[in-house]
């Protein structure tokens, strides 16, 4: 038999590709204490969390506008406004059918409450000159009320008798029309107003999002930009409103049916851009600008009960997807350290590193996009043992079949990865590819599991280009694996090359 003892020249540094390794999981492991992600956040079917059915509100005559298609873009609309605040693993459906038909929202963790006020609101955003102003209290105990000109005596006995100190007053009406003269309070209850028509609608701005007034100290306030159709309007009504006397001049900034802010308009404002002010905390300036950036419904809901959903079906489901994990991993170990011997620990150290950093990630981004993981996501992390496991016997087996050809295990080591490098690298593609696909066309948990999946692939590359294949370089490099010793995993046995001696 001819034996090809030939050595190939390498470059590989495995000392220092290992080193910088260790370097980057310190850096996740000091950055996971300074975030302190202390605990991975669980998903609703972990851990439990709220859940709220939201009611179309159907007025007299409005019967005609519960469609199907109309609650089917309500739900497209809130899933968009939940899935801005992150990976949370939200599920938002329709439930029932014809005018029956409801929304139910299902939300993680502590946090559902605050998200369910945020996806609930209409999001209406109209901008209407103030025509009067008042104290929020009803005309019988504010002696300050008189009529106001202009108006039908209709509206002027509504804002008379209007009292914003009633919360069903604070309530919005979420279906006043736009040609409409609206008689409503702002959002605190302390002020009163008539307003005219809307001349700037919400459906008219192309962006919004979150600022901080650093003149202010912790002033909030959301920028909004509009469309072409927008800056006209609002530089129309802008400028005619510059001259009038108080409180004419003022634009109220009208929010399912709530004035935000009423500033006054001391010049044309032709930019198209424009500011929402109204002592907002941090919280809330993020989420109104993410409620604006995605529409209004097309229909306002009331809230159902708020439930909590129990989280002792979770923490059951929590163990057993922990088990099967584990289970998993130990039948990989085993199998490893019984076929391919010392070689195994190869594996078992890559299998370990993979699954620090998996964790780390986990911990890094709950803190950094509100990542919470599920049931689907866990059999995502599952699946990526095998995943990562097949890279390993790829590369093994190919350093195995150098071997057969003569080649020593130093001179294997390389040569292997080189064309096994190919096999990875198309496979682990394939799965990013599939992972990718499931998660931008479904939802719930599938994309949960998707997430987790395109996750794992990502690592599985990592480890085996930065910690397997310098690891084996070493490796090649001991007395112990060239000698070919029987516990080695390169022996002429383990290689099949007895019984071709024997032969």
């Amino acid at each position: 038999m001819s034996t090809n003892t030939k050595t190939i020249k390498t470059s590989s540094r495995p000392v220092r590709t290992l080193a910088i390794l260790g370097l980057v999981v310190v850096a996740m492991t000091a950055l996971v204490f300074v975030q302190g992600a202390t605990s991975v956040r669980l998903g609703l079917d972990l851990r439990g969390g709220t859940s709220v059915t939201l009611q179309p509100r159907i007025a007299p005559g409005d019967e005609g506008k519960v469609t199907s298609e109309a609650i089917d873009q309500a739900v497209s609309i809130i899933r968009q406004r939940v899935n801005s605040l992150g990976v949370a693993e939200s599920e938002v459906a329709a439930q029932g059918s014809g005018t029956n038909r409801q929304i139910v929202i299902s939300i993680p963790g502590d946090t559902g409450r605050r998200v369910v006020e945020l996806v609930g609101q209409t999001a209406e955003l109209r901008f209407r000159q103030v025509l009067a102003s008042g104290s929020g209290l009803p005309a019988a105990t504010d002696a300050g009320a008189t009529p106001v000109p202009g108006v039908t005596a209709e509206i002027n006995a509504k804002f008379a008798a209007l009292d914003c100190t009633k919360p069903e007053n604070l309530q919005g009406t979420g279906v006043d029309a736009p040609t409409d003269t609206l008689v409503t309070c702002d959002r605190t209850g302390g002020t009163k107003y008539i307003l005219a028509p809307a001349e700037v609608l919400g459906r008219q701005i192309s962006s919004a999002s979150a600022g901080l007034d650093t003149q202010a100290g912790t002033a909030w306030f959301v920028s909004l930009e509009f469309n072409n159709e927008g800056t006209s309007a609002f530089a129309a009504l802008t400028s005619r409103v510059t001259a009038l006397p108080e409180p004419t001049n003022q634009v109220a900034i009208v929010l399912d049916g709530l004035v935000v802010s009423s500033p006054r308009i001391t010049e044309a404002i032709p930019s198209g851009n424009a500011q929402i002010t109204g002592s907002f905390t941090q919280l809330e300036a993020q989420d109104l600008a993410n409620v604006l950036k995605y529409g209004a419904l097309p229909l306002a809901f009331d809230r159902g009960e708020i439930q909590q959903v129990s989280p002792t079906l979770g923490a059951d489901q929590l163990n057993a997807g922990l088990l099967a994990g584990a289970l998993g991993l130990f039948l990989v170990v085993i199998f490893t350290l019984l076929y391919y011997r010392a070689l195994g620990f190869v594996t078992v150290g890559s299998l370990a590193i993979a699954g620090a950093i998996l964790y780390l990630l986990f911990l890094l981004m709950g803190e950094w996009i509100g990542f919470t993981l599920t049931l689907a996501g866990i059999a995502g992390a599952i699946v990526a043992i095998g995943v990562t496991a097949d890279s390993f016997i790829v590369y093994f087996e190919r350093v195995r079949d150098e071997m057969r050809e003569g080649r020593s295990l130093r001179t294997a080591a390389e040569t292997g990865w080189v064309r096994a490098r190919r096999t990875i690298l198309v496979a682990d593609f394939v799965s990013m590819i599939a992972a990718i696909l499931l998660y931008f066309f479904s939802v719930g948990g599938v994309k949960g599991f998707a997430f987790t999946l395109g996750l794992t692939t990502i690592i599985d590359l990592i480890i085996i280009f930065w910690f397997t294949k310098p690891a084996l370089v070493l490796v090649s490099r001991s007395k112990f694996f060239n000698s070919g010793h029987p516990l080695s995993g390169f022996s002429p046995k383990s290689l099949g090359m007895s019984a071709a001696k024997e032969a």
